[in-house]
Parts: C-alpha cells; sequence; structure tokens
C-alpha cells in the first residue's frame, strides 16, 4: 500500500481478533515513529512497547475508553522525555508526528490502530506511569493499541474544500 492510500484508509479501529502481529511488523511500525519530524530534530519521545496479556488487561481500569487493550497483543505508549535536550516547548508536536506515524504505518501493514489520549488528563498519566513504573520526566502522551482489525470501515468523505484558504481568510 502506499502512502496517500494507507493515509486515507486509516480509520481508528476498536474491535480486533487475536491474530498476533509479528516482531517484523512491530519494528517497522517503531521504525516510521522515530523517523516523524521533530523540532530541532531534539526526538524528545520515548516508547514504551507493552505486549504483556496481564499489563494489557489492566490498562482499562486506568483508562476507561481502552477496552480494545484487552483484544491485542501489542500497544505503543508514545511518551515524551522532558530531561533530555534544552528546548522541550515543542514534546508533545513531535510526540503527535511520532504517533500519525505509528497509525499510517501499521495501516499500511494491514494493522489496525487507534489513538488514545493520555496527556494531558492527569489521572491518565498518573496511571500508566505507575503502572509501567515511568520515571517523573516521562510523560505518558498517546497509546496505540495494534492488532487485526475485526472492523470494516467505510471511507468517510472528509475533503471539504469550504476548509481551505488562499493567501487570506
Amino acid at each position: 500500500m502506499d502512502s496517500i492510500e494507507a493515509l486515507m484508509k486509516r480509520r481508528s479501529i476498536r474491535k480486533y481478533n487475536n491474530n498476533e502481529v509479528s516482531e517484523e511488523s512491530l519494528n517497522i511500525i517503531l521504525k516510521s515513529a522515530m523517523y516523524a519530524p521533530s523540532a530541532y530534530n531534539q526526538q524528545l519521545w520515548e516508547f514504551v512497547v507493552i505486549n504483556k496479556r496481564e499489563v494489557l488487561d489492566i490498562i482499562p481500569e486506568i483508562y476507561p475508553y481502552s477496552s480494545m487493550t484487552r483484544e491485542v497483543n501489542i500497544a505503543i505508549l508514545v511518551c515524551g522525555n522532558l530531561n533530555e535536550k534544552i528546548n522541550q516547548s515543542y514534546w508533545t508536536l513531535d510526540c503527535s508526528a511520532a504517533t500519525q506515524n505509528i497509525l499510517i504505518a501499521a495501516t499500511s501493514l494491514g494493522l489496525g490502530s487507534i489513538w488514545l489520549g493520555i496527556y494531558p488528563r492527569e489521572d491518565r498519566i498518573i496511571g500508566l506511569r505507575k503502572l509501567l513504573k515511568l520515571p517523573e520526566y516521562i510523560v505518558p502522551f498517546s497509546l496505540v493499541p495494534i492488532g487485526f482489525s475485526e472492523e470494516k470501515k467505510e471511507d468517510p468523505k472528509r475533503f471539504n474544500p469550504g476548509k481551505i484558504h488562499y493567501n487570506e481568510w
């Protein structure tokens, strides 16, 4: 699948079967995340791969809208490392770009995924920090469960020329 097709086909998937994501696919997805643009090329991101069933099953107790973690075998927690570099003001943008790359890479590999927002919700940040034993300077930003979709979603008509402005409002 080419990149434009992956961009257009990406959907938020909430239902998965129990087929395992291969290590090769996981490595491609993680590499894709690290090729995201980054302000000042600081790459203030860190990634926690969650692949233990007992950990994936606990996540919905911390984040009530994450029940799909009980169906997947892999989830990636994208985090900001606030202990790195001098200019930290763009870490959320860096982590957003990395998260988007994860979603597009998963789609291009025929996998489903969904972006679950963690930051800036303190309850989710604290809960995941405790569960995954993250240091204080690591801020959980987003959680992306990845697996084989049990859903077939229609392509929505999102293109809206009325949202485009040239040279001025």
